[in-house]
Protein backbone atom coordinates (compact mmCIF):
# COMPACT_ATOMS: atom_id res chain seq x y z
CA UNK A 1 0.00 0.00 0.00
CA UNK A 2 2.94 2.32 0.64
CA UNK A 3 4.03 1.87 -2.96
CA UNK A 4 0.49 2.46 -4.26
CA UNK A 5 0.08 5.58 -2.12
CA UNK A 6 3.39 6.91 -3.39
CA UNK A 7 2.28 6.36 -7.01
CA UNK A 8 -1.10 8.01 -6.39
CA UNK A 9 0.52 10.96 -4.68
CA UNK A 10 2.89 11.44 -7.61
CA UNK A 11 0.03 11.04 -10.14
CA UNK A 12 -2.13 13.54 -8.27
CA UNK A 13 0.64 16.10 -8.34
CA UNK A 14 1.00 15.64 -12.09
CA UNK A 15 -2.73 15.84 -12.95
CA UNK A 16 -3.41 18.91 -10.84
CA UNK A 17 -3.64 21.93 -13.18
CA UNK A 18 -0.80 24.46 -12.71
CA UNK A 19 -1.74 27.55 -10.74
CA UNK A 20 -0.91 29.79 -13.71
CA UNK A 21 -3.29 27.80 -15.97
CA UNK A 22 -6.15 28.20 -13.50
CA UNK A 23 -5.45 31.91 -13.03
CA UNK A 24 -5.43 32.49 -16.79
CA UNK A 25 -8.71 30.60 -17.19
CA UNK A 26 -10.38 32.35 -14.25
CA UNK A 27 -9.35 35.83 -15.45
CA UNK A 28 -10.33 35.17 -19.07
CA UNK A 29 -13.62 33.60 -18.01
CA UNK A 30 -14.42 36.51 -15.69
CA UNK A 31 -13.80 39.05 -18.46
CA UNK A 32 -15.90 37.13 -20.98
CA UNK A 33 -18.81 36.67 -18.56
CA UNK A 34 -18.81 40.37 -17.71
CA UNK A 35 -18.99 41.31 -21.40
CA UNK A 36 -21.63 38.69 -22.14
CA UNK A 37 -23.76 39.79 -19.19
CA UNK A 38 -23.69 43.36 -20.53
CA UNK A 39 -24.80 42.10 -23.96
CA UNK A 40 -27.81 40.09 -22.77
CA UNK A 41 -28.83 42.88 -20.43
CA UNK A 42 -28.76 45.33 -23.35
CA UNK A 43 -30.87 42.89 -25.40
CA UNK A 44 -33.28 42.56 -22.44
CA UNK A 45 -32.81 38.80 -22.38
CA UNK A 46 -33.86 37.31 -19.07
CA UNK A 47 -31.39 34.47 -18.62
CA UNK A 48 -29.23 33.05 -15.86
CA UNK A 49 -25.60 32.20 -16.51
CA UNK A 50 -23.74 29.55 -14.55
CA UNK A 51 -20.42 27.78 -14.95
CA UNK A 52 -20.73 24.00 -15.02
CA UNK A 53 -18.56 20.97 -15.64
CA UNK A 54 -15.32 20.16 -13.83
CA UNK A 55 -14.44 23.78 -13.11
CA UNK A 56 -17.67 24.36 -11.19
CA UNK A 57 -17.18 21.14 -9.21
CA UNK A 58 -13.45 21.65 -8.57
CA UNK A 59 -12.56 18.33 -10.23
CA UNK A 60 -10.65 19.60 -13.28
CA UNK A 61 -7.45 17.80 -14.29
CA UNK A 62 -4.45 19.03 -16.26
CA UNK A 63 -4.90 18.76 -20.03
CA UNK A 64 -3.34 20.12 -23.19
CA UNK A 65 -6.61 21.93 -23.85
CA UNK A 66 -9.22 23.14 -21.40
CA UNK A 67 -12.94 23.48 -22.12
CA UNK A 68 -15.10 25.40 -19.66
CA UNK A 69 -18.85 24.75 -19.85
CA UNK A 70 -20.96 27.89 -19.45
CA UNK A 71 -24.71 27.32 -19.37
CA UNK A 72 -27.26 29.97 -20.24
CA UNK A 73 -30.61 29.14 -18.60
CA UNK A 74 -33.67 30.50 -20.35
CA UNK A 75 -36.95 30.60 -18.39
CA UNK A 76 -40.22 29.45 -19.96
CA UNK A 77 -42.14 32.66 -19.37
CA UNK A 78 -39.57 35.04 -20.87
CA UNK A 79 -40.36 37.40 -23.76
CA UNK A 80 -37.64 38.61 -26.06
CA UNK A 81 -37.04 40.85 -29.05
CA UNK A 82 -36.94 38.99 -32.37
CA UNK A 83 -36.36 41.83 -34.82
CA UNK A 84 -35.14 45.39 -35.15
CA UNK A 85 -38.76 46.55 -34.90
CA UNK A 86 -38.84 45.10 -31.36
CA UNK A 87 -41.76 42.76 -32.01
CA UNK A 88 -42.46 40.48 -29.07
CA UNK A 89 -42.87 36.76 -29.08
CA UNK A 90 -43.82 34.31 -26.34
CA UNK A 91 -41.11 31.90 -25.27
CA UNK A 92 -43.69 29.17 -24.64
CA UNK A 93 -44.38 28.88 -28.37
CA UNK A 94 -42.05 25.94 -29.10
CA UNK A 95 -42.05 26.46 -32.87
CA UNK A 96 -40.88 30.06 -32.51
CA UNK A 97 -38.83 29.75 -29.35
CA UNK A 98 -35.36 28.58 -30.26
CA UNK A 99 -32.93 29.21 -27.42
CA UNK A 100 -29.96 28.27 -29.64
CA UNK A 101 -30.88 31.00 -32.13
CA UNK A 102 -31.43 33.47 -29.32
CA UNK A 103 -28.00 32.66 -27.88
CA UNK A 104 -26.45 32.94 -31.34
CA UNK A 105 -27.97 36.42 -31.66
CA UNK A 106 -26.54 37.40 -28.26
CA UNK A 107 -23.05 36.23 -29.35
CA UNK A 108 -22.91 38.50 -32.40
CA UNK A 109 -19.91 40.76 -32.06
CA UNK A 110 -17.84 38.23 -30.11
CA UNK A 111 -14.78 36.84 -31.89
CA UNK A 112 -13.78 33.23 -32.63
CA UNK A 113 -17.28 31.80 -32.19
CA UNK A 114 -18.10 28.42 -33.80
CA UNK A 115 -21.56 26.90 -33.89
CA UNK A 116 -21.65 23.21 -33.00
CA UNK A 117 -24.63 21.30 -34.34
CA UNK A 118 -26.29 18.72 -32.14
CA UNK A 119 -29.61 17.79 -30.61
CA UNK A 120 -29.51 21.44 -29.57
CA UNK A 121 -26.93 23.75 -31.16
CA UNK A 122 -24.33 25.28 -28.85
CA UNK A 123 -21.27 27.48 -29.33
CA UNK A 124 -17.53 27.14 -28.87
CA UNK A 125 -15.46 30.26 -28.28
CA UNK A 126 -11.70 30.14 -28.65
CA UNK A 127 -10.12 32.29 -25.94
CA UNK A 128 -6.54 31.11 -26.44
CA UNK A 129 -4.50 28.27 -28.00
CA UNK A 130 -5.37 25.92 -25.15
CA UNK A 131 -8.55 27.41 -23.69
CA UNK A 132 -12.11 27.28 -25.01
CA UNK A 133 -15.46 28.27 -23.59
CA UNK A 134 -18.45 26.16 -24.57
CA UNK A 135 -21.62 28.23 -24.29
CA UNK A 136 -24.64 25.97 -23.96
CA UNK A 137 -28.30 27.08 -24.03
CA UNK A 138 -30.54 25.23 -21.58
CA UNK A 139 -34.09 25.42 -20.29
CA UNK A 140 -34.66 26.55 -16.74
CA UNK A 141 -36.69 23.67 -15.36
CA UNK A 142 -38.26 22.88 -11.99
CA UNK A 143 -38.86 19.19 -12.65
CA UNK A 144 -36.34 16.86 -14.40
CA UNK A 145 -39.23 15.50 -16.48
CA UNK A 146 -39.43 18.89 -18.20
CA UNK A 147 -35.90 18.45 -19.65
CA UNK A 148 -35.86 18.39 -23.45
CA UNK A 149 -32.11 17.82 -23.58
CA UNK A 150 -29.57 16.21 -21.24
CA UNK A 151 -27.90 19.62 -20.80
CA UNK A 152 -31.09 20.89 -19.14
CA UNK A 153 -30.11 18.72 -16.15
CA UNK A 154 -26.59 20.20 -15.84
CA UNK A 155 -27.57 22.74 -13.20
CA UNK A 156 -28.94 19.91 -11.01
CA UNK A 157 -25.76 17.88 -11.55
CA UNK A 158 -23.51 20.71 -10.35
CA UNK A 159 -25.72 21.34 -7.31
CA UNK A 160 -25.76 17.64 -6.38
CA UNK A 161 -21.98 17.11 -6.65
CA UNK A 162 -21.16 20.34 -4.79
CA UNK A 163 -23.56 19.35 -2.02
CA UNK A 164 -22.32 15.77 -1.66
CA UNK A 165 -18.59 16.14 -2.28
CA UNK A 166 -16.82 18.75 -0.20
CA UNK A 167 -13.72 17.07 1.21
CA UNK A 168 -10.41 17.64 -0.57
CA UNK A 169 -9.61 13.93 -0.22
CA UNK A 170 -12.68 12.87 -2.23
CA UNK A 171 -12.05 15.59 -4.83
CA UNK A 172 -8.50 14.26 -5.21
CA UNK A 173 -9.86 10.71 -5.64
CA UNK A 174 -12.09 12.00 -8.45
CA UNK A 175 -9.13 13.68 -10.15
CA UNK A 176 -7.21 10.39 -10.02
CA UNK A 177 -10.16 8.52 -11.57
CA UNK A 178 -10.49 11.09 -14.35
CA UNK A 179 -6.77 11.06 -15.06
CA UNK A 180 -6.69 7.25 -15.11
CA UNK A 181 -9.64 7.11 -17.55
CA UNK A 182 -8.16 9.91 -19.68
CA UNK A 183 -4.81 8.10 -19.93
CA UNK A 184 -6.57 4.87 -20.88
CA UNK A 185 -8.72 6.55 -23.58
CA UNK A 186 -12.08 5.95 -21.98
CA UNK A 187 -12.84 9.43 -20.63
CA UNK A 188 -15.75 11.00 -22.50
CA UNK A 189 -19.30 10.11 -23.46
CA UNK A 190 -18.77 11.09 -27.11
CA UNK A 191 -19.79 8.41 -29.60
CA UNK A 192 -16.23 7.82 -30.81
CA UNK A 193 -15.10 7.16 -27.21
CA UNK A 194 -18.24 5.67 -25.59
CA UNK A 195 -16.66 6.01 -22.19
CA UNK A 196 -17.17 7.59 -18.78
CA UNK A 197 -18.43 11.17 -18.57
CA UNK A 198 -16.97 13.47 -15.92
CA UNK A 199 -20.27 13.44 -14.02
CA UNK A 200 -20.40 9.63 -14.01
CA UNK A 201 -16.89 9.40 -12.53
CA UNK A 202 -17.78 11.93 -9.84
CA UNK A 203 -20.79 9.81 -8.89
CA UNK A 204 -18.84 6.54 -8.99
CA UNK A 205 -16.10 7.85 -6.72
CA UNK A 206 -18.71 9.27 -4.35
CA UNK A 207 -20.29 5.78 -4.32
CA UNK A 208 -17.06 3.76 -3.93
CA UNK A 209 -15.36 6.38 -1.69
CA UNK A 210 -11.89 6.00 -3.26
CA UNK A 211 -10.08 5.52 -6.56
CA UNK A 212 -8.53 2.21 -5.46
CA UNK A 213 -11.84 0.69 -4.44
CA UNK A 214 -13.41 1.92 -7.70
CA UNK A 215 -10.69 0.19 -9.75
CA UNK A 216 -10.98 -3.04 -7.75
CA UNK A 217 -14.77 -3.18 -7.97
CA UNK A 218 -14.70 -2.54 -11.73
CA UNK A 219 -12.58 -5.69 -12.24
CA UNK A 220 -15.21 -7.79 -10.45
CA UNK A 221 -18.09 -6.87 -12.77
CA UNK A 222 -19.03 -9.85 -14.95
CA UNK A 223 -22.64 -9.06 -15.75
CA UNK A 224 -24.61 -5.83 -15.95
CA UNK A 225 -24.34 -3.95 -12.66
CA UNK A 226 -26.93 -1.50 -11.34
CA UNK A 227 -25.86 1.34 -9.04
CA UNK A 228 -28.61 3.38 -7.38
CA UNK A 229 -26.82 5.81 -5.05
CA UNK A 230 -29.94 7.43 -3.58
CA UNK A 231 -31.89 4.14 -3.50
CA UNK A 232 -34.63 5.64 -5.66
CA UNK A 233 -35.86 2.13 -6.54
CA UNK A 234 -36.80 -0.74 -4.26
CA UNK A 235 -35.16 -3.36 -6.46
CA UNK A 236 -33.27 -4.04 -9.70
CA UNK A 237 -36.39 -5.04 -11.63
CA UNK A 238 -38.01 -1.64 -11.07
CA UNK A 239 -34.89 0.09 -12.42
CA UNK A 240 -35.00 -1.96 -15.61
CA UNK A 241 -38.72 -1.34 -16.01
CA UNK A 242 -38.60 2.42 -15.52
CA UNK A 243 -35.53 3.46 -17.54
CA UNK A 244 -35.91 3.60 -21.32
CA UNK A 245 -34.77 0.23 -22.72
CA UNK A 246 -32.64 2.00 -25.35
CA UNK A 247 -30.61 3.50 -22.49
CA UNK A 248 -29.98 0.18 -20.73
CA UNK A 249 -27.41 -1.27 -23.16
CA UNK A 250 -24.42 -0.53 -20.95
CA UNK A 251 -22.35 -2.72 -18.59
CA UNK A 252 -23.19 -0.41 -15.68
CA UNK A 253 -26.58 1.21 -15.18
CA UNK A 254 -25.93 4.26 -12.99
CA UNK A 255 -29.20 5.80 -11.83
CA UNK A 256 -28.99 9.61 -11.97
CA UNK A 257 -29.55 10.86 -8.40
CA UNK A 258 -31.16 14.03 -9.81
CA UNK A 259 -33.50 12.18 -12.21
CA UNK A 260 -34.07 8.51 -11.47
CA UNK A 261 -35.37 7.64 -14.96
CA UNK A 262 -31.96 8.37 -16.50
CA UNK A 263 -28.93 6.07 -16.85
CA UNK A 264 -25.84 8.29 -16.48
CA UNK A 265 -23.68 5.62 -18.15
CA UNK A 266 -25.96 4.98 -21.15
CA UNK A 267 -23.10 5.95 -23.50
CA UNK A 268 -20.61 3.44 -22.03
CA UNK A 269 -20.04 0.63 -24.51
CA UNK A 270 -19.09 -2.93 -23.62
CA UNK A 271 -16.00 -2.64 -25.84
CA UNK A 272 -14.71 0.44 -23.99
CA UNK A 273 -15.61 -1.12 -20.64
CA UNK A 274 -13.70 -4.35 -21.39
CA UNK A 275 -10.60 -2.33 -22.30
CA UNK A 276 -11.01 -0.32 -19.10
CA UNK A 277 -11.29 -3.51 -17.04
CA UNK A 278 -8.00 -4.70 -18.56
CA UNK A 279 -6.35 -1.42 -17.53
CA UNK A 280 -7.77 -1.76 -14.00
CA UNK A 281 -6.55 -5.37 -13.67
CA UNK A 282 -3.12 -4.36 -14.94
CA UNK A 283 -2.90 -1.55 -12.38
CA UNK A 284 -3.96 -3.84 -9.50
CA UNK A 285 -1.47 -6.53 -10.50
CA UNK A 286 1.37 -4.07 -11.02
CA UNK A 287 0.67 -0.52 -9.83
CA UNK A 288 2.54 1.98 -11.95
CA UNK A 289 2.71 5.72 -12.46
CA UNK A 290 2.62 5.10 -16.22
CA UNK A 291 -1.05 4.07 -15.83
CA UNK A 292 -1.81 7.78 -15.49
CA UNK A 293 0.15 8.76 -18.59
CA UNK A 294 -1.16 8.66 -22.15
CA UNK A 295 0.82 6.03 -23.99
CA UNK A 296 2.47 7.49 -27.05
CA UNK A 297 2.21 5.19 -30.05
CA UNK A 298 5.66 4.63 -31.53
CA UNK A 299 4.77 3.90 -35.15
CA UNK A 300 8.42 3.49 -36.13
CA UNK A 301 8.88 0.77 -33.51
CA UNK A 302 5.59 -0.93 -34.48
CA UNK A 303 6.64 -0.90 -38.14
CA UNK A 304 10.09 -2.37 -37.35
CA UNK A 305 8.56 -5.06 -35.14
CA UNK A 306 6.09 -5.97 -37.91
CA UNK A 307 8.92 -6.25 -40.43
CA UNK A 308 10.94 -8.54 -38.13
CA UNK A 309 7.96 -10.93 -38.01
CA UNK A 310 7.32 -10.71 -41.75
CA UNK A 311 4.01 -8.89 -41.17
CA UNK A 312 2.77 -5.95 -43.21
CA UNK A 313 2.33 -2.51 -41.65
CA UNK A 314 0.04 0.10 -43.20
CA UNK A 315 -0.76 3.63 -42.04
CA UNK A 316 -3.96 5.23 -43.34
CA UNK A 317 -5.36 8.76 -43.15
CA UNK A 318 -9.06 9.48 -43.61
CA UNK A 319 -11.07 12.68 -43.74
CA UNK A 320 -14.74 13.51 -43.48
CA UNK A 321 -16.67 16.62 -44.48
CA UNK A 322 -18.84 16.30 -41.37
CA UNK A 323 -18.68 18.72 -38.43
CA UNK A 324 -15.61 18.28 -36.27
CA UNK A 325 -16.08 16.78 -32.83
CA UNK A 326 -18.51 14.02 -31.93
CA UNK A 327 -20.08 13.80 -35.41
CA UNK A 328 -16.79 13.64 -37.36
CA UNK A 329 -15.16 11.36 -34.79
CA UNK A 330 -18.09 8.94 -34.92
CA UNK A 331 -18.07 8.80 -38.72
CA UNK A 332 -14.31 8.17 -38.88
CA UNK A 333 -14.43 5.49 -36.17
CA UNK A 334 -17.32 3.74 -37.90
CA UNK A 335 -15.33 3.67 -41.16
CA UNK A 336 -12.22 2.37 -39.37
CA UNK A 337 -14.25 -0.53 -37.95
CA UNK A 338 -15.87 -1.23 -41.31
CA UNK A 339 -12.50 -1.31 -43.09
CA UNK A 340 -11.11 -3.68 -40.45
CA UNK A 341 -14.08 -5.98 -41.07
CA UNK A 342 -13.29 -5.99 -44.82
CA UNK A 343 -9.58 -6.62 -44.21
CA UNK A 344 -10.22 -9.63 -41.96
CA UNK A 345 -11.53 -11.66 -44.90
CA UNK A 346 -8.01 -11.90 -46.31
CA UNK A 347 -5.62 -10.96 -43.50
CA UNK A 348 -5.14 -11.74 -39.81
CA UNK A 349 -5.01 -8.42 -37.92
CA UNK A 350 -2.14 -8.65 -35.40
CA UNK A 351 -2.18 -5.05 -34.18
CA UNK A 352 -4.25 -1.96 -34.91
CA UNK A 353 -4.75 1.62 -33.74
CA UNK A 354 -7.10 4.55 -34.26
CA UNK A 355 -6.34 8.20 -33.51
CA UNK A 356 -8.81 11.03 -34.05
CA UNK A 357 -7.42 14.60 -33.99
CA UNK A 358 -10.64 16.27 -32.83
CA UNK A 359 -11.18 17.92 -36.19
CA UNK A 360 -12.07 16.23 -39.49
CA UNK A 361 -9.16 13.82 -39.85
CA UNK A 362 -8.21 10.49 -38.32
CA UNK A 363 -5.20 8.22 -38.75
CA UNK A 364 -5.16 4.50 -38.16
CA UNK A 365 -2.79 1.64 -38.72
CA UNK A 366 -2.97 -2.10 -39.23
CA UNK A 367 -0.33 -4.77 -38.76
CA UNK A 368 -1.46 -7.86 -40.66
CA UNK A 369 -0.42 -11.33 -41.73
CA UNK A 370 -1.48 -12.66 -45.11
CA UNK A 371 -3.83 -15.66 -44.68
CA UNK A 372 -2.17 -17.41 -47.64
CA UNK A 373 -5.42 -18.83 -48.90
CA UNK A 374 -9.10 -18.66 -47.97
CA UNK A 375 -11.91 -21.15 -48.37
CA UNK A 376 -15.39 -19.97 -49.36
CA UNK A 377 -18.28 -22.30 -48.52
CA UNK A 378 -21.04 -22.48 -51.12
CA UNK A 379 -24.50 -24.01 -51.41
CA UNK A 380 -25.48 -27.65 -51.07
CA UNK A 381 -24.62 -29.83 -54.07
CA UNK A 382 -28.34 -30.62 -54.38
CA UNK A 383 -29.03 -26.94 -55.14
CA UNK A 384 -27.79 -27.20 -58.72
CA UNK A 385 -28.95 -23.75 -59.79
CA UNK A 386 -26.97 -21.95 -57.08
CA UNK A 387 -24.04 -24.32 -57.49
CA UNK A 388 -23.72 -23.14 -61.11
CA UNK A 389 -23.88 -19.53 -59.99
CA UNK A 390 -21.18 -20.20 -57.39
CA UNK A 391 -18.91 -21.77 -60.05
CA UNK A 392 -19.29 -18.73 -62.30
CA UNK A 393 -18.35 -16.40 -59.45
CA UNK A 394 -15.50 -18.46 -57.97
CA UNK A 395 -12.53 -20.33 -59.43
CA UNK A 396 -10.84 -23.45 -58.06
CA UNK A 397 -14.02 -25.05 -56.73
CA UNK A 398 -14.17 -28.42 -54.98
CA UNK A 399 -16.76 -30.54 -53.16
CA UNK A 400 -16.67 -31.49 -49.51
CA UNK A 401 -19.36 -32.77 -47.14
CA UNK A 402 -22.10 -32.39 -49.75
CA UNK A 403 -21.31 -28.70 -50.35
CA UNK A 404 -19.35 -26.83 -52.98
CA UNK A 405 -16.35 -24.75 -51.89
CA UNK A 406 -13.74 -22.57 -53.53
CA UNK A 407 -10.08 -22.02 -52.70
CA UNK A 408 -8.44 -18.65 -53.29
CA UNK A 409 -4.76 -17.79 -52.98
CA UNK A 410 -4.02 -14.46 -51.31
CA UNK A 411 -1.22 -13.20 -53.52
CA UNK A 412 -1.69 -9.48 -52.84
CA UNK A 413 -0.59 -7.09 -50.09
CA UNK A 414 -2.82 -5.09 -47.78
CA UNK A 415 -1.81 -1.94 -49.64
CA UNK A 416 -2.95 -3.54 -52.94
CA UNK A 417 -6.19 -4.64 -51.31
CA UNK A 418 -7.02 -1.16 -49.94
CA UNK A 419 -6.28 0.51 -53.27
CA UNK A 420 -8.55 -1.92 -55.14
CA UNK A 421 -11.24 -1.68 -52.44
CA UNK A 422 -11.10 2.13 -52.56
CA UNK A 423 -11.67 2.21 -56.33
CA UNK A 424 -14.50 -0.33 -56.16
CA UNK A 425 -16.29 1.34 -53.24
CA UNK A 426 -16.44 5.03 -54.12
CA UNK A 427 -20.20 5.06 -53.55
CA UNK A 428 -19.80 3.42 -50.12
CA UNK A 429 -17.17 6.01 -49.15
CA UNK A 430 -19.64 8.79 -50.02
CA UNK A 431 -22.43 7.02 -48.11
CA UNK A 432 -20.15 6.77 -45.06
CA UNK A 433 -19.25 10.49 -45.41
CA UNK A 434 -15.56 9.78 -46.08
CA UNK A 435 -14.14 12.49 -48.34
CA UNK A 436 -10.55 11.23 -48.49
CA UNK A 437 -8.66 7.96 -47.94
CA UNK A 438 -4.87 8.07 -48.21
CA UNK A 439 -2.29 5.34 -47.72
CA UNK A 440 0.76 6.91 -46.04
Amino acid sequence: MNKVNSILKKALKKVEPPKEDLELIENSLKYFLEEFQKKIKKMKIDAEIFVGGSFAKNTVIKKDKYDVDVFVRFPENQRFSVSKTSKKQKVSDDKKYDISKLLEKALKGFRNVTKIHGSRDYFKIKIGPSFFIELIPVKKIKNPKEAENITDLSYSHVKYINKKIKSKKLLDEIRLAKAFCYANKCYGAESYISGFSGYSLELLIYYYKSFIRFVREITKIKEQKIIDIEKAYKNKSLVLMDINSAKLNSPIVLVDPTYKSRNVLAALSYETFREFQKACKKFIAKPSYSSFEIEKIDLKKIKENAKSKNYEFLLIETKTHKQEGDIAGSKLLKFYRHLEFEIKDFFSVKKKGFAYNGKKTAKFFFVVKNKGEIIHSGPSLKDKKNVERFKKKHKNTFSKKQRIHSKRKINFTLRNFINIWKNKNKKKLREMDISSLKLL
